[in-house]
């Protein structure tokens, strides 16, 4: 059975899959013009943070994993920046929370996405960066048609910005409402900031390196750090229902910088899955991967059957179960998470009904340690997750769902990169005038609990949720994919990868198939909801299927035909060169292009 609603692009030159086709098409012409993956993937990355600024932006991160034509060993882009020095439990605790807020200043990390696009560039790129900033800043001065979910986002942050960001306001309200769909949309503040960092990097040095290296000066240790320092001293309201300044400071922002590291990878079904390390939460995809194999042959799974999305379901819940007793910036024992008798244990606990506990297991003998208030059985309802990102009302606790980016690159050469920026929203935090954007969230993923993996602690990255997949066949880099979507991300990847990687579906028709999602898996984002039953499964099931799922003891929700899952995907036949790419159709945003 096919579900394809587009063609598997295929070609020889070059393939480009992101979350926007505007993104998509801006980087193939760099492509075009001469540029490589890396070259086109940052393009791409300056692009989204204009016309998806309710998904990602400069002031969020970016994790990419990242394979070259001349090293094809995957390598790990850290763009993900920790807290600050000022960040500390104690300083929460005295301000009244009990959690990191999800919006405003308090939530703030250090903002890694920019510098990790400008690090890219000097290390794998070719192109000048005036040449890759040119489609942003064109599009931040004349505009780009606004899309209908931004408009939605900033109609129901409205109240919040006229009452109490005023500053955002005037970025995103300028004639007194949200603009309407399609209208043009432009960020004035924000191209003068990209043209201001292309200024000082040009009168820093005579070579393109230099120029990059004088860029990422002005970002963290210049213009962009004093405004952040100076506007992070304000108080705003945040979904703590009070008004908060930030801890993040100028000094904060001149001490990081975007770091290279090994990937985590797994050999399985005849390749090699590349993850970042459990500094986010991409290993649960391969201890999920690792227990498939455990319960017998994943080619013969059917998908579409209940046996098949219960197995599935119940594997994620055991490997989310794994991320909140082990998963953190700190020492994880990832060989022993990842260990096949490890994995035989874990995989013999999946049984025939739905499991309603959150079930950790103790990797080379280590105790589990989960967060207060998890870890006791639970119905099939409870409080519901809120997704990502949190987007605040006039009255501030409220919060809707939102979402991130990805991008993903192949070029003849074989260079190859998957990258997922986010953070950053548009609705996280009040906006910095002179800079044209607000900064990000990613702290609300800390706990501010003691002695836990996910602990706050200042210059410790948060447990982002941001999950690049990098797959390689024969030691060759052979596809890049990714998906927005939070907690969801590693649970959709796990079905693509199934139906690709084990089962043969073409690209499109992997990624059109229908999906589902746990909601028993704890949420990383405020204020912390889940649903340990609840299984949310799109409508275009057989709804026998629905039925036998529910008698094993599944809260069985049925979501919209088209709603689970944004997957992009590119690969490359090492054997022969052909390249191929495929996008979600779901939110008729992302689209594949290439020949």
């Amino acid at each position: 059975m096919t579900f394809t609603t587009r063609p598997t692009l295929a070609g020889t030159f070059g393939m480009v899959s992101s979350t926007h086709w505007i993104a998509s098409q801006s980087a193939m012409s760099v492509l075009e013009r001469g540029g490589n993956a890396f070259d086109a993937a940052a393009c791409a990355g300056f692009v989204l943070h204009v016309v998806e600024p309710h998904l990602n932006g400069p002031g969020g991160d970016m994790p990419a994993i990242v394979a070259t034509a001349d090293d094809p060993t995957p390598r790990v882009l850290c763009g993900q920046g920790p807290a600050p020095a000022g960040a500390t439990i104690e300083h929460y605790r005295a301000e009244g929370l009990d959690q990191v807020p999800g919006s405003g200043l308090l939530a703030a990390a250090i903002p890694g996405a920019v510098d990790a696009w400008l690090v890219l560039l000097r290390d794998h790129g070719t192109w000048e960066l005036s040449d890759v900033l040119e489609p942003a800043i064109g599009y931040a001065e004349a505009g780009h048609p606004v899309l209908p979910a931004v408009s939605a986002t900033i109609e129901r942050v409205a109240g919040m910005f006229t009452e109490h960001w005023p500053t955002s306001a005037s970025t995103w309200l300028p004639r007194g409402k949200a603009p309407t769909p399609g209208s043009l949309v432009t960020n004035p503040a924000y191209a003068a900031t990209l043209r201001r960092l292309l200024a000082e990097g040009a009168a820093a040095g005579t070579d393109r390196v230099s120029r990059i290296e004088g860029a990422r000066r002005a970002w963290s240790d210049g213009f962009v750090a004093d405004s952040v320092d100076r506007f992070a001293r304000g108080s705003f309201l945040d979904s703590s229902g009070a008004a908060h300044a930030g801890v993040i400071t100028g000094e904060d922002l001149g001490g990081f910088e975007a770091t290279w590291e090994p990937a985590v990878t797994l050999d399985w079904a005849g390749a090699t899955v590349a993850k970042t390390g459990a500094w986010g939460q991409g290993p649960v995809l391969l201890q999920s991967l690792q227990m498939m194999n455990a319960l017998g042959d994943p080619s013969e799974l059917d998908l579409l059957r209940a046996e098949g999305v219960h197995t599935t379901t119940e594997v994620m819940k055991l490997a989310f179960a794994d991320r909140e007793a082990f998963y953190g910036d700190v020492d994880v024992p990832l060989a022993d998470l990842l260990d096949p008798a490890y994995a035989a244990q874990r995989a013999a606990l999946v049984g025939a009904d739905a499991s309603m506990e959150i079930r950790p297991g103790s990797p080379g003998g280590r105790t589990p340690v989960l967060p207060h208030g998890l870890g006791q059985t639970a119905s099939a309802t409870g409080d519901s997750t809120v997704g990502e990102p949190t987007v605040s009302d006039r009255t501030a606790p409220t919060a809707q769902r939102g979402d991130t980016c990805h991008v993903d690159v192949v070029d003849r050469f074989g260079n190859t990169i998957s990258a997922t920026p986010s953070g950053g929203w548009l609705q996280s935090s009040p906006t910095i005038p002179e800079l044209g954007f607000c900064l990000g969230t990613r702290a609300q993923m800390f706990r501010l609990q003691e002695g836990l993996p996910a602990s706050l602690a200042p210059g410790r990255r948060p447990r982002t949720t941001l999950s690049p997949t990098l797959v390689l066949r024969d030691g060759a880099p052979s596809m890049a994919c990714g998906t927005p979507g939070g907690d969801q991300q590693d649970q959709w990847q796990l079905l693509f990868l199934l139906r690709v990687l084990a089962q043969g579906n073409a690209l499109q028709d992997a990624i059109d198939a229908p999906a589902w999602h746990s909601e028993a898996v704890p949420s990383s984002f405020y204020p912390r909801g889940m649903q340990p039953g609840v299984l949310v499964i799109e409508d275009r099931i057989d709804p026998a299927v629905a039925r036998e799922l529910s008698a094993r003891g599944h809260g069985v929700q049925l979501g919209p035909a088209w709603s689970e899952g944004r997957l992009c995907a590119v690969t490359r036949d090492p054997a022969t060169g052909v390249l191929r790419a495929g996008a979600n159709p779901r939110g008729m945003q992302g689209y594949a292009v290439g020949r």
